[in-house]
């Protein structure tokens, strides 16, 4: 059984610890309350292949950015998390991704970028588009979540794994970026 280690990134509030949580154990956290570290093992199947999880909910708040590199160090894979409703939590994301190519030197690293809280599309503030483009322009997948009505939570995860796998096999092509 292969194991991935996936590293959930973004600014304070904007659902990392949601969407971890509602994929672990299929509940929705109500209230905000800040993370410094939590980590989270899951056993899921992703293409008929046996896999385990080990995500790492890394805090959005300044004061523990220096933690960062340690974690992308030991990270494989990254989801990036914005708040679709926060147009300064879009803004936020762009350095985190610069942080990891810093980091692991390399370019082609796995990663998802993620606007969360479609469930609240009457207060968006980031369009579609432009979280597409900017997927595009990393060369990523693009996905829009809720972590509340659990809207492509499980396929955010499932899709980390498929990132993941594919970087060890550079002769696969995969689709730079996708909306769902």
């Amino acid at each position: 059984m292969r194991e991935y280690k996936v590293v959930v990134l973004g600014s304070g509030g904007v659902g990392k610890s949601a969407l971890t949580v509602q994929f672990v154990t299929g509940t929705f956290i109500e209230k905000y309350d800040p993370t410094i570290e939590d980590f989270y093992r899951k056993e899921i199947e992703v293409d008929s292949s046996p896999s385990v999880l080990e995500i790492l909910d890394t805090a959005g708040t300044e004061q523990f950015a220096s933690m960062r590199d340690l974690y992308i160090k030991n990270g494989q894979g990254f989801i990036i998390v914005y708040s679709l409703v926060n147009q300064q939590s879009f803004q936020d994301i762009k350095p985190m991704r610069d942080q990891i190519i810093r980091v692991k030197r390399y370019e082609s690293v796995p990663v998802i970028l993620v606007g969360n809280k479609v469930d609240q599309e009457g207060e968006r503030e980031v369009s579609c588009g432009e979280g597409q483009a900017l997927a595009e322009d990393w060369g990523c997948p693009f996905l829009e979540t809720s972590a509340k009505s659990k809207t492509m939570v499980d396929e955010l995860f499932t899709e980390i794994v498929r990132q993941m796998d594919s970087s060890s096999l550079p002769d696969r092509e995969e689709p730079c970026c996708r909306i769902q």
